[in-house]
């Protein structure tokens, strides 16, 4: 063994005015007997004293090691200025204590001191740390595939593999068959990639050192030039990378069983080394650590440039030397700081970041804890505390008697109970377990009281104390002991421990590991039995469930679900792993979605095996759908006709899943195929066919799953529009052969150059008018095209032609692949074509609806068609393109003397040309230049003068100036230090808010209609023109928008200024009436139908003073009362219902509402007086009973519709509990919203998805439909049920609704435009029987938010509107959260109180309607939910300014009202996308800022301030709205079944109450009445509200039924009069 020179003397420390503690002084003692070198030594102590300086010696400290860690400053200037500042604040005693050492690191004796607890270890950047001792670990050859290297840089086993992932496999399971366990694998500890960059790495260190070696002095004796040691250690890295990439590394057992040569004395230490090895050993040990990089390891720095001394080097000589002659090494100290500035200047000039040591509180080097942190506790050993290896050689421990042999090999580890026990770092800080820092191999230890295996008793009794057990090298979770409390367990390089009860000063970190993995617990049973839930609806569950007493909580909160949202996830992650290949993971749920993005959770992780002790969680087995009850129709359509579409995709699927599902970037897609799953045999590489094409099990990418999920979520409203193509284009003409065609019979009319003919004969087939052919397209690749021949003529331009009317193939349609390929469509498509583009003759067939339709449902169904012979098609419908409309066909019928040209198509639409042409009728006055007229029609509505008419808000201006419409103050700039988030509200757009909502019509009356004059003296009657009184609404008067709050929303000013307008600038007719000359009250004239305005008095703009109207305003004149509905639309308009309705009275639909909720449909329904539900159908019992409170009269089933299907399709009358069933002819109205669950979370069906589908509760509703075929159907759904997979539900839907004969048509309605203070758009199929007008979706009533008011439908790259004209304004006003809510009495958080007063008169038009026409004193359900303290915190500090959100939050210290503290957030990361602040603060929570991985000691929590906010922001939108505020003038995002401040809709703050809405809030945003009852606790009603349709969006609905009924009941009323007539 080479001699070594003898190390440096460092004095001791004296004591100062005070003492230091006996264990301090014991410490230092041991520290200089204990063989470190003179760098380690000097460390060791400052560590050890560090919490014993003053606080300026502190901060120097800090500053000098910022400065080493930037190499502003040599290592040997480090360690002088270090010592110097000691010395100031520690008098040194004279006299100094000799290091003594052995080679071998130990003491002569063989002993080793106890306090390496303390010890500090500074790894270079990319190596593990090197543990300063050698004790207790079991020795390994070279011979069993470690490298040199190996040993000497990480003499204790790796522990990167941990186990704490495997709670799932502790859950109870239900009977299910558990997946084959497969043999753990040894983890490999780097893949090629690293192992390059650490190869590049390592050469550019090399270069880089060679390059300052150069620049040392050559006369320093004793310098190694370090450019020799470097290349030798790149070569040892080199192999030591070849080598873990051939082999793999084992576990801890196994590196315990390979060691058994290893000889390990009582005191622990290593007995010999080979010389090669020992040699290597001392050069690690003498090489300069970082501990800058230990302190911030988190900011990457540029390569350090190091010199490297020699351990042969004079010890006291460079003592000395750097103690005494400093200035003397002060240049060349500033020659290498020149250097490094050359090497680094272009870096940090770009970067321009200063780093101060102040903005950056200090942290632990080993745990990464600040040390400034009040909450920051040491390690207290037990009295009497032993090492382990004393502990496991102890009798006491043992488990076999004297005669019975222990262990014979170290395969198996000892285990014991370990009870009292605390963990810690080296300094001993005390630190959970939980946090990476055992995966990045950093040395905990841990004390405690050992027992043996069998005790259970966890009083340290008994046991026998130890310290300094450890390092850790693995944690794992043996199983729950029963019930609630988790067992962990340790395992060192000698025993395993089973955790008891923890220390007192450790409990409350052991807690925390205990809430997590009982949280985990939670979630995974949640997810179990509510796959699809919300993210409310995890928050819900964390919050109701009461914590296990021995967590010491009083409830779980949304906090705690974040703080544990990593570990969490892992476990689901687990849980999927589980189960099968082709089942959907839970993790892909909406619930979990949301918390991956909320809390920033990293997805892919490569989790180490497991032992085969610990076994993998069984998932569940996927039960399937339970099966549902079809009629026959439903069945053929789901079941069999569909089947081939499905598998084409999931071949298709199939062949793209490898391709498409890789991220690239997570540590699943880095690592290899296992090679042992089903896909990877499969592979042509692992010696498969290769036909599978799937990906290998173990590298499925969790994110490219999170982001196919996510895509099916966002439905973009802005695809372009793919202009449907015309079957030919007329200009082009096609060669005739005259041999193939000629006329048969004479011509049976000629006009003008046409002869038009009866017959034609092409290719010696005869056609005549009204045969169906096949055409040939212009492209030969297209099918051939099908037309009906409704003339034939010849003239001398075109020679011999025919007028096709084009059928359109279902194929065409929205219908897509869904439709029958034989069932053709009529559609309004006409145009000119020549005979010889005929193909051929062909048959289609009218399918009438037979006369006892609505009695078939249910029976098994004819074919259509007997069998598809290439020439036989037919048709039921007809088709509008446009709104995707399918229609019975029009009963238009030609007379005697067009019978030889009669297009049915052209008919059609010249009659709709007819009444979009403007026209006057009824001359009155020739004057002077213009024309007078006393009427004047447009789409069907006639105007007279005196009537009222919309016309839009540009039409005219008004005589006052108004101010500027109201908008938001300029942001005052703001203390970023104090709102460190605010610089993220950059936008001026806020969700929720009406400042860009359009203005509602302007409303004249009609005084004049006119037409100037031409110049030869006649009226121009293509441009008409009115004159109109202008009438005011109450916020267009000089008292602006406070005037509209408590005026009626249909109240008006007379006034007697006019403008002049177009005529086709008028949008709809409407009623205003001088409300003194009603003969009934305001409010019964308001809800006698649509369009009703009224006015009491007049406004003078000029006088700014309202009056008396004039008498000429109060006359009516020839005006006709209540004539219009103000409906812009394409079919004739009819008069107002309410006065039809006194003409014919309509009897109530009889309705059956399935899925019905607390029943918000239904309540719609009844306000627009059309129906009585007479059954519902509702399993969730709060809602059927809240149901049942509001609808005494109807019959509530609760139970599963496919049983109550199957009961009445066997012919039962009653349940099983005795409730009497409806049956086939009575239901007239079937309404309902299936749950879309189970198959909504893919963009794409394939056979499982389709599966589910085909099981799933809309094809059960399809099937009620089919069964008593209703006079109308309605089907309610989420926005994207248009756009579930591709738009194939809603297909399939409309597709069954064909089937059957109904007229059906799908749309997007936007509840706010209805009157509610709520954003919620909505999908509405609609269906009519035969024989039934198909209702049109009802006109808008509101203005809304342009944003919320995108309603298109893309399906197969076409876009589909609904009927709806009002785009851009309507009749009134927005309805705004101050109109919902502003009368409703203060509460605080958390108020319960069922019943409480109003305290107060309505105050708005709103609230009004809501509360009634009764009196009621009572209001009932004001309640809101109880935040926790922290949330409650947060809401407080929430500004009450528009637009306020959490990024409005200070950064503050708070009390909160349990008695914690929250505190202030701490940013310690430079975002690279957002930069510093106005004063250089950093702006990143976590290292994810600067490109690295998320750091999980980073995470930070109980702040007023989320940390996970901040954490996702930059890719999320900045989560704007999350603990946002309502605006009083705005509107309320998409009522949620449970507000919470961080939920998908977060802004749910009161405008101006520190709480969340109450259930009365949320009720009225949805358009309930007071009156209306809800049922259960608080999150019962959320719910119950938060899933109803709005009743004032089921009214319009309703209202456009009633039209269409009354429709009916008229034109049957004629036709019976008619009949009568003709009798007579």
């Amino acid at each position: 063994m080479p001699a070594r020179t003898a190390p440096a003397r460092v004095p001791a420390l004296a004591s100062r005015a005070f003492s230091l503690p006996d264990d301090v002084r014991r410490r230092l003692k041991d520290l200089e007997r204990d063989s470190l070198t003179e760098k380690e030594c000097v460390k060791e102590k400052l560590n050890l004293l560090h919490e014993f300086l003053r606080t300026e010696i502190k901060n120097q400290l800090c500053d000098l090691e910022t400065k080493l860690h930037k190499e502003e400053l040599s290592e040997e200037g480090y360690l002088a200025k270090v010592k110097s500042l000691l010395n100031k604040d520690l008098s040194l005693e004279n006299g100094a204590h000799a290091f003594s050492r052995e080679a071998n690191g130990c003491l002569e004796n063989g002993s080793q001191t106890s306090g390496e607890d303390c010890r500090v270890v500074m790894a270079e950047k990319g190596k593990p740390p090197k543990p300063v001792s050698r004790l207790y670990t079991p020795r390994r050859s070279k011979s069993d595939g470690e490298t040199k290297s190996e040993v000497s840089s990480s003499p204790r086993i790796t522990r990167k593999t941990t186990r704490q992932t495997t709670i799932t496999s502790h859950f109870p399971r239900g009977p299910a068959k558990r997946k084959p366990e497969e043999e753990p694998e040894k983890v490999k500890s780097d893949d090629s990639v690293d192992e390059e960059k650490d190869q590049e790495e390592k050469r550019r260190r090399v270069t880089s050192r060679e390059r300052v070696a150069g620049l040392l002095p050559a006369e320093e004796p004793g310098r190694v030039r370090p450019g020799t040691h470097m290349e030798e250690e790149g070569r040892d890295d080199k192999e030591e990378k070849r080598l873990r990439s051939q082999t793999k590394e084992p576990t801890p057992k196994h590196k315990a069983k390979e060691e058994p040569d290893r000889d390990v004395r009582p005191g622990g230490a290593q007995a010999e080394m080979n010389e090669g090895e020992d040699k290597d050993e001392k050069r690690h040990r003498s090489q300069p650590k970082d501990l800058a990089s230990k302190r911030r390891p988190e900011e990457k720095e540029p390569e350090r440039v190091k010199p490297q001394v020699s351990d042969e080097k004079d010890e006291d000589e460079k003592f000395w030397r750097i103690q005494f002659t400093y200035q003397s090494t002060s240049r060349e100290e500033k020659r290498r700081r020149t250097t490094y500035r050359e090497l680094t200047e272009k870096k940090m000039t770009r970067t321009k970041i200063a780093v101060v040591s102040k903005t950056n509180p200090p942290k632990c080097t080993e745990c990464l804890q600040y040390l400034d942190d009040p909450e920051l506790r040491y390690e207290q050993h037990p009295p009497d505390a032993v090492e382990e290896i004393q502990i496991l050689t102890n009798e006491r421990l043992s488990i076999f008697d004297a005669n019975e042999s222990g262990f014979e090999s170290y395969e198996d580890l000892p285990q014991h109970k370990l009870t009292c026990f605390s963990v810690y770092c080296k300094r001993g800080h005390l630190c959970p377990i939980d946090t990476g820092l055992i995966e990045k191999d950093v040395e905990l230890l841990f004390s405690g009281s050992a027992k043996p295996i069998y005790e259970d008793d966890p009083s340290p009794e008994g046991g026998i104390n130890g310290k300094n057990f450890g390092p850790i090298n693995e944690w794992w979770i043996a199983g729950f002991d029963g019930g609630e409390k988790a067992l962990l367990g340790f395992s060192t390089s000698f025993a395993e421990y089973i955790l008891m009860d923890p220390s007192p000063e450790y409990a409350p970190l052991f807690s925390v590991m205990q809430e997590k993995i009982y949280i985990s617990k939670i979630v995974v049973e949640f997810l179990q039995s509510n796959p699809d839930s919300t993210y409310e609806d995890l928050i819900n569950k964390i919050e109701t469930t009461v914590p296990p007493c021995m967590l010491n909580l009083n409830r779980f909160t949304e906090d705690s679900l974040l703080r544990h949202a990593q570990f969490v996830v892992e476990q689901v992650e687990s849980y999927d792993r589980a189960g099968d290949s082709d089942e959907q993971p839970i993790f892909l749920s909406p619930c979990m979605r949301d918390l991956i993005k909320l809390a920033g959770v990293t997805l892919g992780k490569r989790r180490a095996e497991r032992r085969q002790t610990i076994r993998q969680p069984a998932k569940e087995k996927d039960k399937g759908p339970t099966k549902a009850t079809t009629t026959k129709l439903v069945y053929q359509i789901f079941d069999t006709f569909f089947a081939e579409q499905i598998e084409k995709d999931d071949k298709e699927d199939k062949e793209n899943a490898f391709k498409r599902r890789r991220c690239g970037v997570c540590e699943i897609c880095q690592q290899p195929e296992c090679g042992k799953c089903k896909a990877c045999k499969d592979m042509v590489k692992f010696g498969g066919s290769g036909r599978s094409k799937q990906a290998c099990q173990k590298r499925r990418c969790p994110n490219m799953a999170m982001k196919e999920a996510d895509d099916d979520e966002e439905v973009d409203d802005n695809i372009p529009e793919m202009p449907s193509p015309k079957k030919m284009h007329q200009g082009k003409k096609k060669k005739q052969n005259k041999n193939r065609i000629s006329w048969v019979g004479d011509a049976v009319k000629t006009d003008g150059k046409k002869s038009y003919y009866k017959k034609v004969c092409i290719d010696s087939e005869t056609l005549e008018v009204g045969d169906c052919v096949s055409v040939i397209p212009d492209d030969s690749s297209k099918p051939l095209y099908l037309a009906r021949v409704t003339a034939l003529w010849e003239d001398s331009s075109n020679g011999q032609m025919f007028h096709a009317h084009w059928f359109c193939a279902g194929t065409d349609t929205v219908l897509g692949a869904t439709s029958d390929p034989l069932e053709l469509f009529l559609v309004d498509e006409c145009e000119d074509m020549q005979l010889s583009y005929i193909h051929s003759k062909v048959q289609v067939i009218y399918k009438a609806p037979s006369e006892n339709w609505a009695m078939e449902g249910g029976v098994d169904p004819e074919a259509l068609m007997s069998e598809d012979d290439g020439k036989t098609y037919f048709y039921q419908l007809w088709y509008d393109q446009d709104y995707a409309r399918f229609e019975s066909p029009p009963k238009t019928q030609p007379t005697e003397d067009n019978k030889y040209k009669f297009c049915a198509s052209c008919a059609r639409l010249a009659e709709m040309r007819q009444k979009e042409i403007p026209r006057v009728v009824e001359q009155l006055q020739d004057l002077e230049g213009r024309v007078l007229y006393s009427l004047a029609t447009k789409n069907g509505v006639q105007y007279r003068v005196g009537d009222g008419v919309y016309l839009p808000p540009e039409a005219f201006t008004f005589n006052i100036k108004l101010s500027s419409p109201v908008k938001r103050p300029r942001k005052e700039p703001v203390d970023e230090a104090l709102y460190p988030e605010h610089y993220r509200k950059y936008s001026d757009y806020i969700k929720g808010s009406n400042l860009d909502a359009p203005e509602p019509y302007r409303i004249g009356r009609i005084k004049e209609i006119f037409c100037s004059k031409k110049s030869n003296g006649r009226p121009n009657e293509t441009d008409i023109k009115i004159r109109v009184n202008k009438f005011y609404r109450p916020e267009n008067t000089h008292k602006s928008t406070p005037a509209s709050y408590h005026a009626d929303i249909n109240l008006l000013y007379w006034s007697d200024e006019e403008a002049v307008v177009d005529f086709k600038a008028v949008q709809g007719r409407c009623t205003v009436e001088y409300g003194e000359d009603l003969p009934q009250c305001l409010q019964d004239f308001s809800a006698g139908g649509p369009d009703r305005f009224y006015f009491l008095e007049a406004y003078n703009a000029k006088s700014k003073s309202f009056e008396d109207p004039p008498n000429h305003a109060r006359s009516t004149g020839n005006k006709g009362k209540g004539k219009g509905k103000g409906k812009n639309r394409t079919k004739s308009q009819t008069c107002e219902p309410s006065e039809l309705e006194t003409e014919i009275k309509l009897p109530k639909l009889r309705t059956l509402d399935v899925f019905s909720g607390c029943g918000g449909l239904s309540e719609g329904f009844h306000q627009a007086g059309i129906s009585e539900t007479l059954w519902a159908i509702e399993m969730w019992d709060p809602a059927a009973q809240a149901f049942r409170l509001n609808n005494p009269g109807s019959t509530v089933f609760t139970e599963d519709c496919n049983v109550l299907l199957k009961l009445v399709m066997a012919g039962e009358v009653t349940n099983s509990r005795g409730q009497k069933l409806p049956q086939k002819g009575d239901v007239e109205m079937l309404c309902g919203g299936p749950p879309c669950q189970g198959f909504s979370g893919m963009n794409r069906f394939n056979s499982r998805t389709y599966s589910k589908f085909k099981n799933s509760l809309v094809v059960s509703f399809l099937s009620y439909c089919d069964y008593y075929r209703p006079r109308y159907f309605l089907l309610e759904n989420v926005r994207n049920f248009v756009s579930f997979k591709r738009s194939m539900v809603l297909k399939l839907t409309l597709r069954c609704l064909v089937r059957m004969g109904y007229q059906c048509t799908f749309g997007v309605l936007q509840a706010g435009q209805y009157g509610v203070a709520q954003t919620r758009r909505r999908a509405i199929i609609l269906a009519a029987a035969p024989g039934e007008p198909l209702p049109l979706f009802p006109e808008p009533l509101h203005v809304f938010a342009p944003r919320a008011c995108q309603l298109s439908v893309v399906v197969d790259d076409k876009k589909f509107v609904s009927n709806i004209t009002r785009l851009s304004s309507g009749p009134f006003r927005t309805i705004t959260v101050r109109d919902t809510m502003s009368d409703l009495p203060e509460i605080r958080n958390g108020a319960s109180a069922l019943e409480i007063s109003y305290n107060g008169e309505p105050q708005s038009w709103f609230q009004r309607q809501l509360r009634g026409s009764q009196y009621q004193p009572i209001l009932r359900d004001h309640i809101c939910k109880d935040m926790s303290a922290l949330v409650a915190a947060r809401m407080r500090h929430i500004p009450l300014a528009p637009g306020s959100d959490w990024r409005d939050l200070p950064n503050i210290e708070v009390r909160l009202s349990d008695g914690t503290l929250a505190r202030k957030l701490r940013y310690n990361y430079h975002d690279k996308k957002n930069g510093c602040s106005s004063s250089g603060a950093l702006r990143g929570v976590c290292s994810c800022v600067e490109g690295k991985p998320c750091e999980p000691a980073a995470r930070q929590f109980n702040t007023l301030i989320p940390w996970c906010l901040p954490h996702t922001g930059n890719r999320h939108n900045h989560w704007a709205g999350l603990y946002g505020r309502l605006e009083w003038d705005g509107f309320f995002s998409t009522t949620v079944t449970n507000p919470e401040p961080m939920g998908k809709q977060g802004r749910v703050l009161h405008p101006e109450q520190h709480r969340v809405v109450s259930v009365r809030e949320c009720a009225r945003s949805q358009g309930f009445p007071d009156t209306y009852r809800l049922f259960g606790n608080i999150l019962d009603k959320h719910r119950q509200v938060g899933n109803a349709v709005p009743p004032p969006l089921a009214k319009a609905i309703g209202l456009e039924i009633k039209r269409c009924m009354l429709a009916k009941a008229r034109e049957s009323a004629s036709a019976k009069i008619k009949e009568e007539a003709a009798k007579d």
